[in-house]
């Protein structure tokens, strides 16, 4: 069984990292946060194109 840490668990564990390995950390959150913004507005920049009519990948044969 996996425990599920809360995020203060986290917060804390990360303050005892070497504040070289939570530059990293914070980068690469940083990297990955800024993906799921940019596909979350790329997503609503496409919503016009959500069609059922015009779905032609779900042509039934």
């Amino acid at each position: 069984m996996t425990s599920n840490p809360t995020l203060k668990q986290v917060q804390e564990l990360i303050l005892k990292l070497p504040i070289t390995e939570q530059i990293i950390l914070f980068e690469d959150l940083e990297e990955r946060l800024e993906t799921v913004v940019m596909m979350n507005l790329a997503e609503t920049g496409f919503q016009e194109w959500n069609e059922p009519e015009e779905d032609i990948y779900n042509v039934e044969s």
